[in-house]
Parts: C-alpha cells; structure tokens; sequence
C-alpha cells in the first residue's frame, strides 16, 4: 500500500498521456488532465492541429507538492452525436521496442484517414508532413 509520500516511477509518459485520453473519451469527460513535459506539449499540439483535440492549455499543477510544475488540459473533441472524435490511439514506439521508420516505409493510417506522429530531426511531424519532407523518424503513436 502507497502512504502519501510515495512517489510512482513512470517509465512511458506519453503511453500514459495516450491512455488518459482514451480512458477520458471512454467515459465522455470533455478534458483530461495530464503532467506536463515539452514532449507531451508538443504531441498534444500536433494533435490539436490535426483536429483530434479541441484544445491544449497548460497551466501551473495544482497540489501541496506542485511547486513550479505545469499540467497540460486537454480538451476532447466529440461528433454532434456525442461520440468521440479519437476512434482509437495507440502507441507504437516504446521504451522497450523503440520502432524507426525511413521516409518511403513511413505507415498509412487507415488509408490516410489518421495520422502517424513522428518524432523526426526536424521536430514531430505527421506523416504527410514527414513524407513531404523525405525524412523518417521514430514512430511515436498512430490515431484514427
């Protein structure tokens, strides 16, 4: 049992970031709060861009043992029907099998319906963004 100064080791925080999401639109929440880290801003801004998420604010953590740390707010996106824009996102690379594409092997997400977020030289970039570049990268998530 965790007393209240223990502290979790979290070993993939942008699987975790992508497992909030999911669980968030699961239960129809319309944000999701998340610890902030400059790749999980850049990520959830790519994903805004791409109209996946409504929004990305980021804001000071709230807590007695908060000091100095931000939290990103994520707000979801939902059909008129109320169903979830984000069918399904899932993680690909990993720390455990890191998975790195060339510009011509770079996937196709449901025919081009969802997109591939590369982590690339020249920042994260989607897929078409990557292969209108010619570069390849490291496959961080694919949704749709």
């Amino acid at each position: 049992m965790r007393g209240p100064a223990s502290v979790v080791m979290m070993t993939d925080p942008i699987a975790d970031m992508l497992t909030r999401v999911r669980n968030a639109q699961s239960v129809g929440k319309s944000t999701v709060v998340v610890p902030s880290s400059k790749l999980k801003h850049a990520v959830a801004e790519l994903l805004a861009r791409e109209g996946w998420l409504a929004r990305v604010e980021v804001r000071p953590a709230s807590g007695a043992s908060a000091a100095g740390r931000t939290e990103l707010v994520l707000t979801l996106r939902y059909h008129s029907r109320g169903t979830p824009v984000i069918t399904n996102i899932r993680r690909v690379s990993r720390p455990g099998r890191r998975v790195y594409v060339t510009h011509g092997a770079i996937p196709r997400v449901r025919r081009g319906l969802g997109t591939v977020v590369l982590s690339t030289p020249q920042g994260l970039l989607t897929n078409a963004e990557a292969r209108a570049r010619g570069i390849g990268g490291e496959v961080i998530c694919e949704i749709y």
